[in-house]
């Protein structure tokens, strides 16, 4: 029990600034229940004073009273629920941005060995079920109880005897809803589970429609869709079976409940002991308080479930990058939030590894060992291999994206490790293979390398990469949508939008990382053209699949099985006849 709430104390310096709204929460659902448990000692009152007595001397004193604390606890309910709400939605705000501004921070193994599906739920499904249960089922813990204990005070004060029975009924009902929720609680997270495969089966059948066709699969498919939903058919069932079984038994104990009150009170109040408003008191508490203890249970199994969502996303925040600033760094070029531009010096673009030694984080073996080049400033350096050779391990290295497990990375001169990432990567500019456009206009989505460009320097840089012709046939042209991922256009369009908005931050640095494997040959002639414009003055990397694009590289690295075996310009490499030559050769006369 003593681990059941770990990870709790992590989130208290998200609730710190709303203790005093917390309190107040609590006190108010204190007051309130209280207000609950004495209703029935006005029924008390009316009937022994006004029923019993045949007398309307004191009403209009009683109905102004009993209309007052009515009136009042409208009010107690309205700022109660206000403020569950103002809590739910601002932890829910604060731990959400907390999560997305520490993902921001985060190297890129991260996400590598944590899928997109997993980190959009810790990010809103996990932050959602802590401030619910911060405010709401907090809340109706604290109501509930307080009810419950008021109501046994009342009780036990009033009469001894019927109190004690009632408490005896109470723990029996407590025995028997726990026994139904703890098995309605592992159905249920049955359920959870049974649905989320069968999401994943709707989504692949939606995704690779062409794939199963193509491979006439539709049979499996459709049988294997079928045993799943037929798997969450009969769990639901058996599920509804136990919630079935569980609302008549809570309905049977708060009859059973009336009956003893009834029976026993109905001998007290004959023998004229107990009075017929006394016997009121215990047939409203017998009928109103199993609820409350079936919530007090249901909301405790609720926050037991919600310790794993606490738990997965403190480890979020928790989680530290592969890649990281020193102290010393922040304190004087700030960090990605908040940067001390002042500080920053001019990027050259001078890189050299100094006998670099890598290993990706997650991987057992080096990929580069004691590798050592220098590459002067404005330097064109091809990186070129089979696929899967690892290409984009230099370029990553040279981003910072990883660092060096051993040796160094040296820019213009100094260790990368003493400058910021932000001051390097606001110097680069990055054009991917796999090219990623955001929801928006096609000038806001340029304008995301360089916020300040005008139209005329947008266009410029469209023309640079023979771009200009796709806005022109865009119907709103600056200002058409790209869709969410740039989903309204081709592969081939998105890659020179986003070739155009890299070009448009005027980097220092220039990646490209097949930049050009989803253009027609055509366009691609163009963009070499322009390549040879901008890359002018600048160092620039490119790593390339299609080795006619590279030919007039100032230096080419050949990669085969995470090692580069061969150097040289495109020249030097034909002439030793060696791996470049044969890819090159397979490339010609394919």
């Amino acid at each position: 029990m003593k681990h059941k709430f770990f990870g709790i104390p992590l989130l208290f310096p998200y609730l710190k600034k709303y203790r005093a709204t917390i309190a107040f929460m609590v006190s108010l659902a204190v007051l309130c229940s209280m207000i609950d448990a004495i209703y029935p000692l006005f029924t008390r009152y009316a009937l022994d004073h006004f029923v019993a007595e045949g007398t309307l001397e004191g009403l209009p004193v009683f109905i102004f009273l009993y209309l007052a604390v009515l009136a009042f606890q409208c009010v107690i309910n309205y700022r109660s629920m206000l403020d569950s709400g103002k809590v739910e939605m601002s932890v829910d705000r604060d731990l959400r941005s907390a999560a997305f501004d520490h993902l921001q921070t985060l190297s890129f193994s991260y996400f590598n060995q944590n899928s997109v599906g997993y980190i959009h739920a810790r990010v809103m499904s996990d932050t959602g079920k802590i401030g619910e249960a911060v405010s709401w089922r907090m809340m109706d813990c604290v109501w509930n109880g307080a009810y419950i204990l008021f109501a046994l005070i009342v009780m036990l004060v009033t009469d001894l005897r019927l109190a004690l029975a009632i408490i005896a009924l109470m723990a029996a009902a407590g025995l028997l809803i726990s026994f139904f929720q703890k098995r309605l609680v592992t159905l249920n997270r049955k359920i959870r589970e049974i649905n989320s495969t069968i999401t994943g089966d709707f989504n692949e059948g939606i995704t690779g429609a062409r794939a199963i066709r193509l491979l006439v699969v539709e049979d499996r498919m459709q049988r294997d869709f079928e045993r799943d939903t037929e798997h969450m058919r009969s769990t639901s069932v058996h599920a509804v079976h136990y919630s079935a079984m569980f609302t008549a038994t809570v309905t049977l104990l708060s009859s059973f409940a009336l009956a003893v009150v009834l029976w026993q009170g109905g001998q007290l109040s004959r023998e004229g002991i107990l009075q017929i408003g006394t016997l009121s008191v215990f047939v409203n508490y017998a009928v109103n308080m199993i609820e409350p203890l079936q919530m007090i249970i249901q909301n405790f199994a609720s926050f037991v479930q919600i310790q794993v969502n606490i738990e997965r996303l403190t480890n979020l925040l928790a989680e530290q990058s592969d890649v990281a600033d020193t102290p010393a760094v922040i304190e004087k070029y700030g960090d990605t939030f908040s940067p001390k531009r002042e500080n920053w010096e001019p990027l050259h673009g001078d890189i050299e590894f100094r006998d670099v030694t890598f290993r990706y984080p997650d991987g057992e073996e080096n990929v580069l060992e004691h590798f050592n080049l220098k590459v002067p400033h404005g330097t064109n350096i091809a990186i070129v291999g089979e696929t899967g050779a690892g290409k984009s391990t230099l370029v990553n290295l040279v981003c910072r994206f990883y660092e060096p497990t051993e040796g160094q990375l040296l820019i213009d001169g100094r260790d990368a490790r003493e400058r910021s990432q932000l001051w390097l990567h606001e110097n680069l500019g990055y054009v991917l293979q796999s090219p990623h456009l955001f929801s928006g206009s096609v000038r806001e989505n340029l304008r995301y390398g360089r916020p300040d460009a005008t139209d005329e320097q947008i266009m410029e840089a469209l023309r640079l990469v023979s771009a200009d012709g796709i806005v022109a046939r865009m119907e709103h042209g600056l200002d058409s949508e790209v869709g969410e991922g740039g989903s309204l256009l081709s592969t081939g369009e998105k890659q020179l939008l986003s070739f155009a908005r890299a070009l448009l931050a005027d980097p220092k640095l220039l990646i490209l990382d097949e930049a050009t494997s989803s253009i027609d040959t055509i366009t691609e002639k163009a963009i070499q053209n322009a390549i040879s414009v901008v890359t002018r003055g600048r160092t620039c990397f490119v790593v390339a699949h299609r080795l006619s694009t590279i030919v007039s590289s100032d230096l080419i690295l050949v990669v085969r099985d995470g090692r580069i075996v061969e150097q040289g310009t495109h020249a030097e490499l034909l002439a030793k006849r060696g791996y470049y030559h044969r890819l090159y050769t397979q490339q010609v006369t394919a």
